[in-house]
């Protein structure tokens, strides 16, 4: 069965041996060239997305807005992709033993953002590669002085795959 990752976790390419990826730095951030006015009411947050190189030979990698799909909350509501903060990945090569990294900003509901959903799909040498999901929060600190190391994580993705589980087996099973 097919399990998101959780924001900071590595996902490797089948279709591309050595490339891999990951979402990490899921934080409340201001963005750099003022807000866009259509966020008025909305809490800012950012997240970076990096991309590794671990094969012998280079590869030519894309990732911009469209390619980007963020949902909050317990409903999956997209979330305000401010494109004019944001800092893509466009035509880039990436050769053997480097990383290259996007810096996203995006904007929701306090309330909602407790649960965020990211949703990514790279050009690597002109092909689409699959898409991959990770989930993760703004607010909750897994390292927290009063949590036991890692417990945030783990219950988040505890909760997620019980929830695809579910899912999986049909509305109305539990």
């Amino acid at each position: 069965m097919y399990e998101p990752n959780v924001t900071g976790d590595w996902q490797e390419y089948d279709e591309h041996a050595g490339l891999r990826v990951r979402v990490h730095g899921l934080e409340p951030a201001q963005p750099p060239r003022g807000r866009d006015d259509a966020a008025e009411g909305l809490s800012y947050f950012r997240f970076r997305v990096t991309v590794e190189n671990r094969a012998a030979e280079h590869f030519g990698i894309h990732l911009e807005d469209g390619q980007i799909d963020v949902r909050i909350g317990a409903d999956g509501e997209s979330a305000l992709l401010d494109w004019r903060n944001s800092q893509f990945i466009e035509g880039f090569d990436l050769y053997p033993l480097r990383r290259v990294t996007a810096v996203v900003y995006a904007a929701g509901a306090d309330a909602c953002l407790t649960q965020v959903d990211i949703q990514i799909v790279l050009k690597v040498d002109d092909e689409w590669t699959d898409r991959y999901l990770w989930s993760g929060a703004i607010g909750l600190d897994p390292e927290g002085p009063d949590a036991p190391s890692g417990a945030a994580r783990e219950s988040l993705a505890c909760q997620v795959s019980n929830f695809l589980r579910g899912e999986e087996a049909g509305p109305g099973a539990a």
